[in-house]
């Protein structure tokens, strides 16, 4: 008979995605979608978040006034949870108001922090509930939180941003020294409450703290909840977040072991680190300075010490005197986070190898073997497949559909593999596994595709996965982030085309030249990607597919390999049935350059040939508009991170490059400087500080910097827009009088509103004195708020 899955996890599930539980009596209860983002401050969660197996984060969250017995259920339940799903995920300790990057980003709509908890008999929240009376302090940029503080004008300062929700209606009032960037995140989260909380149903207001008196009406409605506001404003407050050059500056190694019989935790080493310090008969604890630790599990560790690994690391914070906030990472052997990685000289994966050849698979913990890849063995051995992310060869049966009028289209098979940047696909992917018939539901998303067309995307995904009974595996791709599997299935003929539609009845001139970037070694992980046909598009490491009326070239960089080349050979056919011509770097003809308009500069830096850098290049934002200049790690990065209102510094390892933003204040590009070298000195890895220093400015980035951005468009960070045009793109956004249908608000506020207006207003608005309108019965006093506008 087969084992049943243990209670507390029966409704985990191993999908894509993410999945959120709060501790009841000492129980994982979970937490609807619609609610997500949201933190009672009295208790404690536990989030996971699956990528593509193995790839999984679990945290467990800490609310600030949460017990003592929840945190230590969170914690024993999180361990649960890591053997339950064989030891694969990376663990993460996360406490309210010092969340990790890596958190913060699974919430895009931000984090809100809400009083009480379920000791208190607080429950999630529900769609289209209209009762509520809060006032939320809103603050950050990349990533806001929300916190529910008193509802009087004392919580109130010159810098933050205030969200007064009143069920049906949102005052968002904005601290005269917030920034633009505040402004539009605050906004953002007005519009997910609106939207998400109340099903839509509410109206929003803005106001501007430094011009309040352009906004009398929706000041009524502040003065009738919070009052007459009483003396001056409180100064701005700083972000707590420390600078992260202050975080690196000191790094241990610590062994953990338990062969004395006992367990011990012994220093071993200084920075920098190096890998074959780690030993996989043990645990380590790497300390970054008292800012983040980490625990490293060896795959012939104790299952003593495995276990313990969590308790050991709050054990280490407490023993040392860290701050309870202290970020904390479990790990093992063989699933590191690319952060752990980063502290080491040099990281280098066993059987390393790029593309499908030799593999260092690992399954459960304690097994590890050196297989060749064959994609005939991948059901076999599942931990291969896992580790390659490829669940079968890709020769399974594909249908695809497009979304058109928010509707499904299916696709004829002589279209598959060409996808437009302006539309939104279903890709069905069937497969056998046990002779069972197996299901991938994958969600392209083009970067031009409308609001209205993703979100058609997801739904539809939901019914055709109910046509299924719920058993397609859901991912979610967006255009230039295709996982391999999803490579595999078109065998290296997937064409994403930059501009236009393939829906019928909608034509557009096909351009009379394009460019096409082709990266890729063999079927299972090529594409090509449209480019700006310009020369700077070009890199000296890849194939190019240059299509004119009259002629057809296949440009190789220096830089690119045989098999590269054959791809590119393989791709060019679907692109055009032309004539080809071969063109090696540094041998074009006249006609090549000026069907690119012109020659000009291009990545031509032979450094970027590596197969695989040594390290992953990192992105950071640096940004004083808080009041304090901090460099804050922005993940997973792409062109889009880029803020113009900042300074970004990008880690290439052999260079650090300061992108300046168009609207960076001097302060941050002075400081920007020095903090790219203590960024250098003070790295775990022992860095040269005589590393180049490059400094680029927005709309002149040289070939060397976009090199690292996939598919860059030199066009995309060219335009400004103010705050003022991005309110009016949202819709429904009022900062006058629009807002006045005060019977949306609570009770006692409509009340109090009423009291609030003149004696002349009531004469002007409604036609009849104060004492009048009291005597009226409810039935006529509405129509005379409706006749007014005012209800």
């Amino acid at each position: 008979m087969m084992e049943e899955t243990p209670d507390p996890f029966k409704h985990v599930s191993q999908k894509s995605g993410l999945q959120v539980w709060t501790i009841n009596n000492m129980k994982m209860v979970p937490v609807p979608d619609q609610a997500f983002g949201n933190f009672f401050e009295g208790d404690c969660y536990i989030v996971l978040y699956v990528n593509s197996a193995p790839s999984m984060d679990i945290h467990y969250w800490i609310g600030n006034l949460s017990s003592q017995d929840e945190q230590g259920a969170a914690a024993i339940l999180v361990t649960q949870l890591d053997e339950y799903l064989k030891g694969s995920p990376v663990q993460h300790r996360e406490v309210q108001g010092a969340e990790s990057t890596k958190f913060r980003s699974y919430f895009k709509n931000n984090l809100i922090y809400k009083k009480g908890g379920v000791a208190s008999g607080f429950h999630h929240i529900e769609s289209n509930i209209y009762n509520i009376l809060r006032l939320l302090q809103v603050k950050g940029r990349k990533h806001v939180t929300a916190t529910e503080v008193e509802v009087s004008w004392n919580s109130f300062n010159k810098g933050d941003i205030f969200l007064l929700d009143m069920g049906k209606v949102i005052v968002q009032w904005n601290g005269p020294q917030s920034n633009r960037s505040e402004k539009l995140k605050a906004l953002l989260l007005a519009h997910d409450i609106r939207d998400r909380e109340r099903g839509g149903r509410a109206q929003i207001g803005v106001v501007e703290g430094n011009a309040e008196e352009d906004s009398p009406e929706l000041m009524k409605i502040m003065r009738a909840i919070l009052g007459q506001r009483s003396g001056p404003l409180k100064e701005a407050l700083p972000d707590d977040t420390p600078d992260y050059c202050q975080q690196t500056a000191n790094v241990r190694l610590y062994n953990v072991s338990d062969r004395s019989g006992q367990l011990v935790v012994q220093e071993i080493a200084t920075q920098p680190l190096t890998q074959d310090l780690l030993d996989s008969s043990d645990c380590y604890i790497v300390d970054q300075g008292g800012s983040s630790v980490f625990v490293w599990k060896g795959m012939h560790a104790s299952k003593e010490e495995r276990r313990s690994a969590l308790s050991r690391a709050v054990g280490f914070i407490k023993a040392k005197n860290y701050p309870s906030s202290t970020n904390v990472e479990v790990m093992a052997e063989g699933g590191e986070s690319a952060m752990f990685k980063h502290l080491f000289k040099s990281w280098r994966e066993k059987g390393q190898t790029q593309g499908l050849g030799n593999v260092y698979s690992t399954g459960s913990i304690a097994k590890v073997e050196q297989v060749k890849f064959d994609v005939m063995e991948l059901h076999a051995h599942p931990e291969q497949a896992a580790q390659q992310r490829m669940v079968d060869d890709a020769s399974g049966q594909v249908q695809i559909w497009r979304i058109e009028k928010l509707e499904l289209r299916e696709l004829h098979p002589s279209s598959y593999g060409l996808f437009y940047a302006g539309d939104c696909y279903l890709v069905l992917y069937t497969y056998m596994r046990a002779k069972k018939q197996q299901y991938i539901l994958y969600m392209w998303q083009g970067c031009h595709a409308t609001q209205d067309e993703i979100a058609a995307c997801a739904y539809q995904a939901v019914a055709v996965d109910n046509k299924y009974n719920g058993e397609a595996v859901q991912v979610r791709v967006v255009m230039g982030k295709e996982p391999r599997h999803f490579l595999a299935i078109f065998k290296g003929k997937l064409i994403i085309f930059e501009g236009g539609t393939s829906r019928s009845g909608v034509t557009s001139p096909e351009p009379a030249v394009r460019l096409f970037q082709v990266r890729g070694t063999n079927e299972f992980n090529t594409k090509a990607t449209e480019v700006p046909a310009r020369s700077s598009s070009l890199n000296t490491n890849d194939v190019f597919l240059l299509k004119t009326d009259m002629f057809f070239y296949m440009w190789y960089g220096k830089g690119c390999s045989g098999d590269e080349r054959e791809m590119g050979r393989v791709v060019s056919d679907v692109v055009s049935r032309q004539e080809k011509q071969v063109v090696m770097e540094g041998q074009e003809p006249a006609e090549f350059w000026v069907a690119l308009g012109g020659k000009a500069p291009y990545c031509s830096d032979k450094r970027l040939q590596n197969e695989k850098p040594p390290h992953n290049p990192r992105l950071f934002e640096c940004s004083n508009q808080t009041g304090r200049f901090m460099m804050t790690e922005v993940e997973d990065f792409a062109q889009e991170d880029l803020d113009q209102d900042d300074v970004m510094l990008l880690d290439t390892w052999e260079e650090i490059f300061l992108w300046i933003g168009k609207s960076a204040n001097e302060y941050e590009t002075k400081e920007a400087c020095n903090s790219a070298l203590e960024y250098l000195r003070t790295h775990p890895a022992g860095r040269s500080p005589d590393t180049p220093i490059i400094s680029v400015k927005q709309g002149y980035e040289p070939p060397t910097f976009t090199g690292w951005f996939n598919a860059w468009d030199p066009h995309k960070c060219s335009g400004d827009i103010s705050y003022e045009e991005i309110k009016k793109k949202l819709g429904d956004v009022s900062s006058t009088s629009q807002i006045t249908v005060v019977s949306d608000l609570p009770t006692p506020v409509f009340t109090n509103f009423k009291e609030c207006l003149s004696d002349e207003d009531m004469e002007n608005l409604l036609g009849c004195s104060r004492s009048s309108f009291q005597r009226l019965p409810k039935w006529r006093q509405n129509d005379l708020l409706k006749k007014a506008g005012l209800f």
